[in-house]
């Protein structure tokens, strides 16, 4: 496919649905890791806080570094299934295997367990990126069209946060349901191993059905040249790539990010359990909330982007959600928020979830899209398409962060003594006051530092039109030689 013909290429909405479909099966992992992991070793296995944090951090940066390799992998692949499609089909059911294992621990001593977890979580999450990062390459391979992008991967995060977010439904609807044996259902831990089977099964199918529906847009992409690489040469190649100034902003941002999202996410069914006291029922109301907060960033952002432009938009958008999620708890140290148990809570944090979900998500779609914009920029000056390697740094980045606050998560639990096997109402005030009281101010300072970071990136509407103008002149110039 030529770049013009790219350039201006929409695709149909069966390409834009399977490609996005197939982000279910992150969803899936990274909502158990970051929502249901640690909980679940913590107050269930009993592992301590601080065990486990360290488990998962080990891990995730373990498989961090992987990233890189496959990205680099499938931007050289050469096969009659193109560089991305050998990848994901690979990566189905080892996927599901591993996840499978992750919510079936042994009867091990805490000792063993500690290393069991982060082989397992290493094996998951390097079996993911096995089709993620060659996923995550397509969204800049199959349409260089500046607004079409940010559809496209509009798409993923739909289903991504929607894959991601039923499970977590059936966990506390259906698998963590209270019961004779477990007043909190959260507590329960055969419902955390028939979560475990039914996800696996889901991710295996998103996978497949992903990679099979995409299949028929394979002679339409980039075939990588004939090269004999070596070692160095790779090396030398991924630093000149990795070194543009509007990547390296946006990567510094998502140390940020990450490190904050890591700690919301991981803390978050503390809150909900702990400082708000939300019952399971009621959590659940929250999860079924974030499916409409996919839907409104699924409808708004590509237009928003249309209008202001990516940068202006993913800075709004990441400002506003900033400010709306913490205010509850701000509002609750300050002690101008309802007691807990009267239903105005309940309305006050589903509605701001809601929202603040809704905006922090079309703040990841236009991110994603400005990294799928740094493509052909680095192609003019490298000579070299290298989505796979982008997508993979960013990878990186998330998964080593993150993993870094969900350790974060686990020293402030340690930091502010807070009890293992607790029971909601039963918790010593003032250690949940002192949740609230470290956890606010470094996540604001976080996302703080990520957003004056993205508001420095430089590729606009304009200079993305004119690197395509560039590349297509040089392409036909090679036609005509």
């Amino acid at each position: 496919m030529s770049d013009t013909a790219a350039s201006g290429r929409r695709l149909s909405f069966p390409t834009k649905f399977f490609y996005g479909f197939g982000s279910v099966a992150f969803g899936v992992k990274d909502q158990g890791f970051s929502y249901l992991l640690l909980i679940f070793y913590n107050q269930v296995v009993g592992l301590p806080s601080a065990t486990v944090g360290l488990a998962i951090m080990v891990a995730l940066m373990v498989d961090a570094l992987l990233d890189p390799i496959v990205g680099q992998a499938s931007d050289n692949w050469r096969s009659r299934w193109g560089r991305r499609h050998p990848f994901m089909y690979a990566a189905a059911l080892p996927v599901a295997a591993s996840y499978l294992l992750l919510w079936n621990p042994p009867a091990w001593s805490h000792e063993a367990l500690f290393f069991y977890l982060i082989v397992v979580a290493i094996l998951i999450r390097s079996f993911i990126t096995l089709y993620e990062i060659p996923s995550s390459a397509l969204s800049a391979e199959l349409t260089q069209d500046y607004d079409e992008r940010t559809r496209l991967l509009s798409y993923r995060y739909f289903f991504g946060w929607w894959g991601g977010l039923t499970m977590t439904l059936a966990a506390f609807k259906i698998f963590l349901a209270p019961d004779a044996s477990h007043k909190v259902g959260q507590l329960n831990a055969a419902g955390y191993s028939h979560y475990g089977l039914a996800a696996a099964a889901v991710m295996l199918c998103a996978i497949l059905i992903s990679a099979v529906g995409t299949h028929n847009q394979i002679p339409h992409l980039k075939t990588p040249p004939h090269r004999k690489l070596t070692l160095p040469q790779l090396a030398r190649e991924m630093l000149g790539t990795l070194s543009h100034r509007s990547f390296l902003l946006l990567l510094s941002a998502s140390l940020f990010t990450s490190m904050g999202a890591g700690l919301v996410l991981s803390l978050n069914l503390y809150f909900n359990t702990y400082f708000w006291e939300l019952s399971a029922n009621q959590i659940a109301a929250f999860t079924l909330g974030n499916f409409l907060s996919a839907i409104l960033a699924f409808a708004f952002t590509a237009p928003l982007a249309s209008r202001m432009g990516k940068r202006p938009g993913a800075v709004m958008l990441m400002i506003s959600s900033l400010l709306l999620g913490s205010a509850p708890i701000a509002l609750r140290l300050l002690g101008i928020f309802p007691a807990n148990g009267e239903p105005a809570v309940v309305y006050i944090l589903l509605a701001q979830t809601i929202v603040s979900t809704a905006l922090s998500i079309g703040g990841a779609i236009l991110v994603s899209s400005m990294i799928a914009d740094v493509v052909e920029d680095s192609e003019l000056r490298t000579g070299r398409r290298s989505e796979g390697l982008f997508f993979a740094a960013a990878a990186f980045v998330n998964k080593a962060v993150s993993g870094i606050g969900i350790f974060a998560s686990s020293m402030i639990l340690a930091l502010v003594q807070f009890p293992a096997h607790a029971r909601p109402g039963e918790v010593d005030p003032a250690i949940v006051r002192n949740l609230g009281l470290v956890y606010l101010p470094i996540l604001l300072g976080l996302y703080a530092i990520a957003i004056t970071l993205i508001s420095r990136y430089r590729i606009t509407r304009e200079s993305h039109a004119e690197s395509l103008r560039k590349l297509a002149a040089a392409a036909e110039r090679m036609e005509e030689g």
